[in-house]
């Protein structure tokens, strides 16, 4: 594990494996360098690149200096960046995918960027999360009620049924999502209203491949088709059978052929 600083101080830790052009991954809410998809992702990309997995302000060993603003984590991918080297290959996911968007759209470094899932609701017409839902989060946060913020996200953000909130809940997993608490109110910040960030993706001039899972819920598939018809230089993909816990080893080599040709 190593540390940069981001333009406010904040420390950001990352991981770093591998050889060759440099990859940085951005996870979706709950995720970190050490839990969740990316540290499988980084082992079967590394080969290829010098893979980066980085802790997002808020999580694991990562500072999480206030006040919060989007701004400031698009400067903590930056802060990656240059770290990397000056430029890299960007892969977002979940949320992560919206905040590659908006670090792209603003002048981040980025060569080419793969997102899989922004969860945007096209014309608002899928289960929204209910109004002021940030606030709510930071409120519970607030409280130290992390717990009922993590069943709060699941069920009333990503519609979850409680039954596997309920579930979830009696896993060993519990404990490392409830760790991640913290930054839920920025996973709400990043998506905002949910909407397809349309200007910001037009803005993007650089090659991009929007991924989905066949089997994922019709919004989120419908967010990658709408996040491919706005974007000026893209790709689209659909990965038979996946949905939006996506297998790695099949991400993986979509991911390789896309950054290397």
């Amino acid at each position: 594990m190593k540390t940069v600083k981001s333009k406010d101080g904040t420390s950001i830790a990352f991981n770093k494996d591998g050889n060759g052009p440099a990859v940085i991954l951005v996870d979706g809410a709950f995720c970190s360098k050490d839990f969740g998809p990316m540290p499988k992702l980084m082992k079967l990309l590394s080969p290829n690149f010098t893979v980066f997995a980085y802790d997002r302000r808020g999580r694991g060993e990562s500072g999480d200096t206030k006040p919060y603003a989007v701004q400031r984590e698009v400067e903590d991918l930056d802060a990656i960046i240059k770290e990397a080297g000056e430029t890299a290959f960007l892969f977002g996911m979940s949320s992560g995918a919206a905040l590659s968007i908006r670090a792209a759209a603003n002048g981040s470094k980025v060569t080419k960027l793969a997102l899989y899932e922004p969860p945007f609701n096209v014309d608002h017409k899928y289960r929204s999360p209910p109004a002021g839902y940030a606030k709510t989060l930071h409120g519970m946060i607030a409280e130290g009620r992390k717990s009922d913020a993590v069943k709060f996200f699941l069920t009333k953000v990503m519609g979850a049924p409680g039954i596997v909130a309920f579930i979830m809940s009696l896993t060993k997993n519990w404990s490392k999502m409830k760790a991640t608490a913290n930054s839920l109110p920025y996973d709400a910040e990043v998506m905002g209203d949910s909407s397809v960030p349309v200007e910001e993706l037009r803005a993007i001039s650089i090659p991009v491949l929007a991924i989905g899972g066949e089997k994922s819920p019709a919004m989120l598939r419908a967010a990658v088709e709408a996040v491919s018809m706005h974007l000026p230089n893209s790709q689209h993909k659909i990965l038979a059978g996946q949905t939006h816990n996506v297998s790695q080893e099949l991400l993986a080599p979509v991911l390789i052929d896309f950054y290397l040709k």
